[in-house]
This record gives structure tokens, sequence and C-alpha cells, in this order.
């Protein structure tokens, strides 16, 4: 990995104007809402394949930044995420309070625009959210928990810092997909995992400290407070029909995200070395990849092996991996995302590089069943 030369304070700013192209959404989603018709497919267009196909054109980055950078040149890369929150509040209600007040589009027409919103509360809203829970600011992390509470997801935040990234490649992480494991099955499982997961991790946190789980600093209860006061909103200016439009935005944003989630480590597992202890994770346990386009969209999330090393470096700092140290995928994550819709197509592509990978980093291993099952192998 060779680290770019820091940057002048004008070049620091044309260097972070590609990852402010998510802003590109808005003016679509407003169209949407004013024309509908054919235009109401720009959104799900636009999000899942309009930066695939950027990607063919502006190829791979694998340069990495110097990680030692200091947060005061990072401005213009923080800013995007610190002005999401309220860009995606304003855009949901705003979308809400129009379409309730006029008569463009009919009901089918106004539940295809908020799901189509909700891939982009999902894309954009829920990384933007995953970069700010990692910091220490007290305001990114508030501004985390906004977002996450605007999609009804609010548990994310302690399953992700509290499990995933202690458990992840092992039967012990409810996002990590099985080898094998199609999404339409890992889809309903991590919804009702994820959320008993990170409940009884805080609980138990929490009694760690003499607290029981219904104390007030148990997050759990800012979570409900925050989600409740959304669908009041919902309420507030569409009645019934408002909150089932939130309900929709809400769901296809948490299903992009474990549509992501499922592709992050996809058949990816740790060592097991006995007595329930693993492997430290690295670089070999995330998937990766270097598509800049799709990069820019998600902020460096496809360096994904480099965010489990540091968990709280911010995203212009992540640091690429060639196909040495880690794995890599054939396109970028919202390519890859469509293929897993189709468990045929998915096992077509992934499961040989699940078996390569297998064969590159642990040809000791005989044995994978108990791996693909999902459960603990037995110690040697």
């Amino acid at each position: 990995m060779t680290a770019a030369p820091a940057l002048p304070a004008m070049s620091r700013i044309t260097a972070a104007l590609p990852f402010w192209l998510s802003l590109i959404l808005i003016p679509l989603a407003v169209i949407s809402a004013m024309y509908g018709g054919w235009t109401l497919a720009l959104l799900p267009l636009s999000t899942w394949y309009l930066f695939s196909f950027l990607d063919y054109f502006a190829g791979l980055n694998t340069e990495n930044a110097d990680p030692e950078t200091p947060d005061a040149h990072l401005f213009w890369y923080r800013l995007i995420t610190l002005i999401w929150a309220p860009v995606q509040l304003v855009t949901i209600f705003g979308l809400m309070a129009y379409v309730m007040n006029s008569d463009r589009l009919n009901g089918v027409e106004e539940w295809v625009l908020f799901a189509g919103f909700g891939i982009i509360s999902g894309t954009v809203g829920i990384n933007y959210s995953h970069e700010l829970m990692h910091q220490k600011s007290k305001l990114e992390r508030w501004l985390a928990d906004i977002l996450l509470a605007s999609v009804l997801y609010s548990h994310f935040r302690s399953e992700h810092l509290l499990i995933h990234h202690r458990y992840v490649a092992t039967p012990k992480d409810p996002v990590t997909a099985r080898y094998n494991e199609h999404f339409w099955r890992f889809f309903p499982r991590v919804l009702h995992e994820c959320y008993a997961s990170a409940f009884n991790a805080e609980k138990a946190m929490l009694a760690r400290k003499g607290k029981p789980w219904f104390t007030p600093s148990n997050p759990f209860f800012r979570y409900w407070a925050l989600q409740v006061t959304f669908v009041v909103v919902a309420a507030i200016i569409g009645g019934w029909w408002g909150v089932f439009l939130f309900l929709t935005q809400a769901f296809w944003a948490v299903f992009q995200l474990e549509l992501v989630n499922y592709v992050e480590h996809y058949g990816l597992t740790r060592k097991h070395l006995g007595d329930g202890k693993y492997e430290h994770v690295l670089p070999r346990h995330s998937w990766n990849a270097a598509h800049k386009a799709s990069n820019w969209l998600l902020i460096n999330l496809q360096r994904h092996s480099d965010h489990h090393y540091k968990p709280n470096r911010r995203f212009p700092l992540l640091q690429n991996y060639d196909d040495d140290d880690a794995p890599q995928l054939p396109y970028g994550y919202p390519l890859m995302t469509m293929f897993a819709l189709s468990p045929r197509i998915w096992r077509r592509i992934m499961n040989p590089r699940v078996l390569a990978w297998r064969a590159k980093y642990y040809p000791e291993i005989e044995d994978w069943l108990p791996y693909k099952q999902g459960t603990n192998p037995l110690p040697r």
C-alpha cells in the first residue's frame, strides 16, 4: 500500500467533491414526485445502476491517502456526512407533504416513490450513519442515531458496534452470511437475530455496571423515542397513509442495508482455534472492491477490510488492499447486491471465489461443513 502525498487546501476540496455525488439523488426524488410515471424509475435505477455504469469508465482507485492525515484536512469529506441527516429528513417529510397536498400521483405511484427513496436512505443514509456512529464526537453519533431512527433501524448501531465488529466472520455474528445461504434466507434471519442480539448486548453491558436493562442510560430508550417521534410526524402530515409511506421507505432502506451486509462477508470465516476462540480479524475476512464510482457513492465502504482493521478511521483515509491480502469482488457493491437477489446467479459468481479463498488461506482445513452450517467447528 502506497500513500499519496498531502494535498493543498483547494485540491482537498476538489478531491472531496466526487463523494458529494449522492446529492444528485435528491433532485431526482423531487422530479419523481412532481411528474410520476416513468420518472419514478429514476431513483432505483440511479442508485443501483448509475454508479456501476460510472465504474466502467472511472475504473479502479487503488491509491491510499496518508492514514495520519489530521481531521482538519478532512473537513470537506466530513461535511457531506454531517449535512445528510437534515437533507434526508427534509426530503422524506417534504415529499410526504407534497404528495398529500397534490393530485400528481396515485396511490401506487406514491408507494413506488417512497420505496425508491428508501433505497436512497438505505444506500446513502444508513451508510453515512455507519461512518458517523464510529466517531467519538457526540454530534456525529447523534446524527447517526437520527438517520437510523428515520428508517426505524436504530438498533443497528448497537448490533454493529458491539456484535458485528467483535464476531465478524464467525457463527456468533448474525450478519455474516454463511456459505450457500441465499439472500432470501439471510434477510428474515438477520431481521430477527440482529434486534435480539443488539438488545441483549446492551443489557449485558449494563449488567456488568450493576444496572438493569430499563435504566435510562440504555440507548434503546433513545432509539424508541426517536423512532416514535418520526412516526408521529408522518401521522401528522399524512395520517395513516403517511405512516404507511414512511414504513415503506424504512423497509426498503433496511432491505438495501442487509443486501450490502450480505455481500460484505459472504462465506468468509475466521479460523476456529478451539474453546470458542477465533483468530484475529484479518483483511482476508471481508470482500473488497476498488471500483472508484461506487466508492464515491458508498464513501469507501468497499475498502471494508481496512474498516474492520481501524473501525474509527474516517472514510477518506481507509486503505485499499490488493488481492494478495484480501479477497476482491468482480464488481462494486451496487451491482453485486443486484446479483445477490438471484441465488442461482449469486452462487455461480461467488461460490467458486469462496472455494478459491479457502484453498488460498486455509489449505489445512479439510472439513468446512461446520462453517457452512454456522456452527463452531470442533477443536482439533
